[in-house]
């Protein structure tokens, strides 16, 4: 069923359309229970009302203090005007406004945008203009950036945009308000069904504006629930939050919303760093954190110079985000003891997990297994043929909680999409015989080295078991004969015995030959680096390591 002309139409009136078989199966099953956002956490906040919910720095929230709060910014919301699908952006580091700001926005119906700390007026003008969003709420400013200026540009640019509202000096702006005197109010809940549009999250390609997500209120918390049973989360859970707030790993996977339904205690930390967050675990007893590999990485190797070894002391470290090498998964696990689970997802839906109980090798070297028994997956070929178990092709997949079209972008929705709902997330991954997914590298970091494809996960996955290699990334440079050479940039662990520069490139490369992969797989050029890049949502910046070459 071609659903483009059905999608668009109902995404203007707030409704995810999935075709009628697959909605009734879902809703049979039990995935989808009818219930909104607002009113999962009203229902968090009777169960656990003496819990403490949220601890951002002196500031701490019981469950009832939280909901107390988002009732007061609803009702303050509704007195500035704003109705059920207005959309708002909300642009907010780990604070506790974050949570006070998104619930309450969906208390009255309106659908909040999930922007990251470090997009800019080119991302947040694309935001409010594809939207047409009202309302604008950022933070005074984060790490040295200031985003009463960014406001002055979206406001330029954006002839929706009504009011900014900001956490801290508003400047010329309104400042994040005091409530207390609407603590008596209530706003009357929308007409809304759980199968309207909830909020957006946004697409994590490394190129390009982010597309906009739109999440139901039954498909997302369907994931919430469902990561919260597997992860085993509990009212003696103690979260760290160190990945921005309103990433989708940070909110579903299992993250705040899963802890919440859990009645766990959220811990907000506006600093990644290790210096900082091992202070944060010994201070509140931390016992669950999630992490990208990068930073999986440096914590690592703060342990290894003498900081002490925080992963023993957790009950779980999750990574994801990217594929974590397998070299650094054994070290987590067989040197610092860690209870290690790996989390293969997207904001678009579908979610793994490593298991608890799976063997050790499926945790080390797998991302896990899907969540839900009516998660299709299927693993093509360049003409959308399935390959045999096993083998290396492009991950497709449709499910309870995977969308079926972006918002208001239809062209790309053809080229996305499959004809009957099938996502294609552009991953190369492989399934082994126990069911676990394998990431072997996107389909857009494909190096084609003149005709020979070359997966740039499978080259890093060699650099990093190099005992002096901290992390790698291999990029594709032009080549005039080739079209494409490749290019591994390498974060060393400096040694006092190092020998040149052309020594340590000519050892890496005879160090990947003597692995056994193909000669085209060697690296053409190895640059070494003190530091990588990043990403908004905490990956290895490979677009500006390319752009690193071009200059």
């Amino acid at each position: 069923m071609n659903l483009e002309p059905l999608l668009e139409q109902k995404l203007s009136e707030g409704i995810v359309p999935y075709p009628l078989e697959f909605a009734e199966k879902y809703i049979a099953k039990g995935y989808w229970i009818g219930q909104t956002i607002s009113e999962f956490f009203a229902e968090c906040a009777d169960k656990y009302a003496e819990n403490t919910a949220l601890i951002c720095g002196e500031r701490e929230y019981s469950y009832c203090e939280l909901q107390q709060r988002i009732d007061e910014f609803a009702v303050y919301l509704t007195q500035q005007g704003y109705q059920t699908g207005d959309a708002v952006v909300i642009q907010l580091p780990n604070i506790a406004e974050f949570f006070i700001a998104y619930f309450a926005s969906l208390r009255i119906g309106m659908r909040p945008v999930m922007s990251l700390p470090a997009h800019r007026h080119a991302e947040l003008s694309y935001f409010i203009n594809q939207t047409q969003a009202k309302l604008y709420i950022c933070a005074d400013k984060f790490m040295g950036f200031d985003y009463r200026t960014l406001a002055q540009i979206c406001q330029q640019r954006c002839e929706s945009l009504k009011q900014v509202i900001v956490v801290g000096d508003a400047g010329e702006f309104d400042s994040w308000p005091d409530t207390a005197q609407l603590q008596k109010k209530r706003v009357v809940p929308p007409k809304l069904t759980a199968r309207h549009m909830a909020f957006f999250q946004l697409s994590g390609g490394s190129t390009g504006t982010p597309k906009l997500i739109p999440r139901t209120h039954d498909d997302y918390l369907y994931s919430v629930r469902a990561s919260a049973e597997i992860c085993e989360l509990n009212q003696q859970t103690k979260m760290l939050m160190v990945l921005p707030v309103a990433h989708n790993f940070s909110m579903s996977s299992a993250g705040s919303l899963g802890l919440f339904y859990a009645g766990g205690t959220l811990v907000l930390s506006q600093d990644p760093s290790a210096d900082a967050c091992f202070k944060f675990i010994q201070q509140h007893q931390i016992t669950h954190i999630s992490l990208v590999p990068a930073l999986a990485a440096s914590w690592a190797e703060a342990v290894q110079k003498g900081a002490e070894n925080i992963f023993a002391k957790l009950e779980v470290l999750q990574v994801g985000g990217a594929r974590l090498a397998d070299a650094l998964a054994r070290q987590l696990i067989e040197q610092y003891h860690c209870r290690l689970q790996q989390v293969f997802g997207m904001a678009e839906g579908l979610v793994n997990y490593t298991r608890y109980d799976d063997d050790v090798e499926q945790i080390i070297t797998t991302q896990g297994s899907k969540i839900s028994p009516d998660d299709e997956i299927k693993v093509v070929d360049d003409q959308d043929q399935e390959v045999p178990q096993g083998e290396v092709g492009h991950l497709l997949t449709r499910g309870p909680y995977t969308i079926r079209g972006y918002y208001n972008a239809p062209e790309h929705n053809r080229s996305a999409f499959t004809v009957d709902g099938f996502y294609r997330t552009g991953d190369l991954v492989r399934i082994n015989a126990a069911g676990n997914i394998i990431v072997e590298g996107r389909s857009k970091d494909q190096i084609n080295r003149g005709g020979e494809k070359i997966a740039t996960e499978e080259v890093e996955q060699v650099l990093n078991q190099h005992p002096q290699v901290i992390q790698s990334a291999l990029v594709s440079m032009p080549d005039a004969m080739l079209g494409e050479k490749s290019c591994a940039y390498i974060q060393w662990r400096a040694d006092a015995q190092d020998p040149s520069a052309t020594r340590l490139m000519m050892q890496l490369r005879q160090y990947v030959q003597s692995y056994g992969l193909a000669t085209y797989k060697i690296p053409d050029r190895i640059e070494f680096v003190e530091d990588m890049p990043y990403t908004a949502l905490g990956k290895i910046d490979k677009k500006a390591l390319r752009q690193r070459l071009a200059a």
